[in-house]
């Protein structure tokens, strides 16, 4: 079994395959932890599920927070006695990174654009829903040629309540009408509608440009991220949802560096 450990600025999401079956999978937060800390809580959530260290061949880690990754895989080796494969560090990919600089290209964006173009033919987008919001680029040739980065749809919303006197904070939710009929309904009408606004538009202005010399090439997007659900569903410009993408796609990245 495979475990994949995808860490992100306020989730850290980790999953168990089994071939390419997503068996298992939690998703804890985001905070610094000690080796022993971090291993424990590994086999705690292996035992949940009725599995021991042993059962575990192999681990993968994509992680956007440097100071947490040492901690990641020198759990990985004491407790689970498995050499975790880290995004990054010169793995092989089988995608050209052609940006201004590829080494400040998040891990997490090369995984989810490695999994995308392993089910979609290129050009391609993939929008992630995560603490920030960002939409990935495949070109023609599968090569990955950067993207856009937005703020998150939680960081908007605790803006608009830490910034503002007298309006609450509030939860995710869809509302069913755009016109808010008190603060709440309005506030929940512009962050959600206002949000998939931001996306859509995104999306379309990147589709245009990735179809530049084949008009009309369809761009799949594909939505993925712990909002992906939620937000992702309602956007016109979203052709598909897959949550789990960024586990499979450290999977696909194993299983390339296995060889």
């Amino acid at each position: 079994m495979l475990l994949v450990i995808d860490v992100g600025n306020t989730n850290t999401v980790i999953g168990c395959l089994e071939g390419t079956a997503l068996v298992h999978h939690w998703r804890i937060s985001t905070v610094s932890r000690t080796t022993d800390e971090v291993g424990l809580l590994m086999l705690q959530l292996l035992d949940h599920r009725s599995l021991q260290a042993a059962d575990i061949h192999g681990a993968a880690i994509s992680c956007v927070v440097p100071s947490l990754l040492y901690t990641l895989e020198k759990a990985c080796r004491r407790y689970l006695g498995v050499e975790a494969m880290v995004v990054g560090r010169g793995i092989r990919t089988g995608m050209r990174v052609r940006t201004d600089n590829p080494r400040e290209v998040g891990a997490d964006r090369i995984v989810n654009a490695v999994a995308a173009l392993d089910r979609h033919q290129a050009p391609l987008v993939v929008v992630d829903f995560g603490t920030a919001t960002t939409l990935d680029c495949v070109d023609e040739a599968g090569d990955y040629v950067g993207g856009a980065i937005a703020p998150g749809f939680r960081i908007s919303a605790d803006a608009l309540f830490d910034r503002t006197a007298k309006l609450p904070r509030i939860e995710v939710e869809r509302p069913d009408r755009s016109i808010g009929t008190n603060t709440i309904s309005s506030m929940q009408s512009g962050l959600f509608w206002g949000y998939v606004g931001l996306v859509d538009g995104l999306a379309r202005r990147i589709k245009a440009e990735l179809r530049t010399r084949h008009p009309d090439r369809p761009v799949p997007c594909i939505a993925t991220g712990g909002l992906s659900n939620l937000i992702g569903s309602a956007c016109e410009e979203v052709d598909e949802v897959d949550a789990d993408l960024t586990l499979q796609g450290l999977r696909i990245l194993w299983e390339r560096n296995q060889r």
